[in-house]
C-alpha cells in the first residue's frame, strides 16, 4: 500500500513515471505490485436473474425486482447509496489479485476489457448498443471474436452479483471497470449507476468493436460511430498500457508495456521511444520492440504514430502522465455511459468511489 501511494505522489510530482530509472526488473514491496518501466527478468508464465429497473415512487425513486415473465415482484427497496456501491467496489478490489498466477497477477485488465467491450458496441446513429443491457451474457454477442476470453471476467463477477443481487449486470460490469482502473493506479473515474439488463434480442451485431489488424481509417470509423474524435481515440487507446494479448483469444501475443497491471503513460512513451519491427512468427501481423523482443504493438497502435493527426496527441500524453490521466478519465466516463437512459437529474449521482489502497482519500 505504501509503495502504491509513493508511486502516485512521485508520478504526479515529476510528470513522468516514478520508477522509470530502476533496473530492468519487476519488483514488489510490502506484498503489492510495484512499477517498472523496463523489462523484467524472465520468469515462469502461467498459462436469468431478475432485472432491476428504476421506478417512480412516492418520496423518490425506488427499485422494483422484475420476475422472468416481466411482472414486478412484491419486493421494493430503497435506492442504493454511494456507500452501497462502495461496498461492491471494495469486494471486487479485494479479489483482483486472489489468483496470483492469472496472467500478470491481476484480473484488473480483463475486467476493464469487459467494461470496454460492453460499452464500445454503441451506435450513435441508431442509439443501439452501449453499456446498457449487458447483452454479452447471450449468444451471439458472447461468441463475437472481439469478446473471446471475456467469459473469465464475467465468471469472476458472478460471486459479487450473487452477494449483491440488487445491482444489475450492466452496472456491475462498468463498476468493475472503474475499480480495475483505480486499483491499477489509474485516475479517479466518476461512476454513475442506472443501467438496466436486457434480453438476448437486444444483442448487437458483430463488427462494432475495433479490429486490431486495421489502420487509421478503421479507427476513425469505429470510434466515430460511437461519437469520439481524434483526441479521444488516442486517449482511450492508452488503456493498452494494461494487460496483454493471448493467442487463444485475439491471436496476438504479449503485453504492450513492462508493467501491465499499472496504468501509466508508458504506452505512449514506448510507441515513440522504442524501435519497432514486425514480429517473425506464424501468428497475425504484430510488432515487437527491437531491444527486448518482449513487448508488442498492434497495427492499430502503430497507426497512432503514423497518422499525422493522431501523433500530436500521442506526443502530448507521452510527455505528461497528468495530461493523459485527465483526458483518459473524461473520455472513459463518456464511453461507460454510452447508450444509457439515465434518469433526469442523475448527474449528482456520479460518484468518486474510493480506491482501497489510497489511505489519503
Amino acid at each position: 500500500m505504501a509503495a502504491r501511494q509513493a508511486f502516485r505522489i512521485a508520478t504526479r510530482a515529476t510528470g513522468r513515471n516514478a520508477f522509470s530509472t530502476l533496473p530492468r526488473q519487476a519488483f514488489r514491496q510490502q506484498g503489492r505490485r510495484a512499477y517498472s518501466s523496463e523489462a523484467p527478468a524472465p520468469e515462469k508464465s502461467s498459462s436469468s436473474l431478475p432485472y432491476i429497473i428504476a421506478a417512480a415512487a412516492a418520496g423518490g425513486l425506488g427499485f422494483w425486482y422484475y420476475t422472468s415473465n416481466g411482472a414486478p415482484s412484491a419486493a421494493f427497496t430503497k435506492v442504493p447509496t454511494q456507500a452501497d456501491y462502495q461496498k461492491v467496489y471494495n469486494d471486487i478490489a479485494a479479489r483482483l489479485e486472489e489468483k496470483d498466477d492469472y496472467d500478470d497477477g491481476s484480473f484488473g485488465p480483463v475486467l476493464l476489457r469487459l467494461a470496454w467491450h460492453a460499452s464500445g458496441t454503441f451506435d450513435k446513429a441508431t442509439g443501439t448498443g452501449g453499456s446498457n443491457g449487458a447483452t454479452m451474457r447471450f449468444n451471439p454477442e458472447s461468441g463475437h471474436g472481439a469478446n473471446a476470453g471475456l467469459l473469465t471476467a464475467r465468471d469472476f463477477l458472478e460471486p459479487i452479483k450473487a452477494k449483491y443481487p440488487w445491482i444489475t449486470y450492466s452496472d456491475l460490469w462498468i463498476l468493475a471497470g472503474v475499480c480495475a482502473i483505480q486499483e491499477m493506479q489509474g485516475p479517479i473515474i466518476p461512476y454513475r449507476p442506472g443501467r438496466g439488463d436486457r434480453e438476448a434480442a437486444a444483442c448487437t451485431p458483430d463488427g462494432r468493436l475495433p479490429d486490431a489488424t486495421q489502420g487509421h481509417d478503421h479507427l476513425r470509423n469505429i470510434f466515430g460511430r460511437m461519437g469520439f474524435n481524434d483526441q479521444e481515440i488516442v486517449a482511450l487507446s492508452g488503456a493498452h498500457a494494461l494487460g496483454r494479448c493471448h493467442t487463444d483469444r485475439s491471436g496476438f501475443t504479449g503485453p504492450w508495456t513492462f508493467s501491465p497491471t499499472i496504468l501509466t503513460n508508458d504506452y505512449y512513451r514506448l510507441l515513440l521511444e522504442e524501435k519497432w519491427q514486425w514480429k517473425k512468427w506464424n501468428g497475425p501481423k504484430q510488432y515487437e520492440d527491437k531491444t527486448t523482443k518482449t513487448l508488442m504493438m498492434l497495427p492499430t497502435d502503430m497507426a497512432l504514430v503514423q497518422d499525422k493527426k493522431f501523433r500530436p496527441h500521442v506526443e502530448r500524453y507521452a510527455k505528461s502522465n497528468d495530461e493523459f490521466f485527465k483526458d483518459f478519465s473524461a473520455v472513459i466516463v463518456t464511453l461507460f455511459e454510452l447508450g444509457v437512459p439515465f434518469a433526469a437529474g442523475s448527474e449528482s449521482q456520479r460518484w468518486n468511489l474510493k480506491p482501497t489502497w489510497d489511505e489519503s482519500k
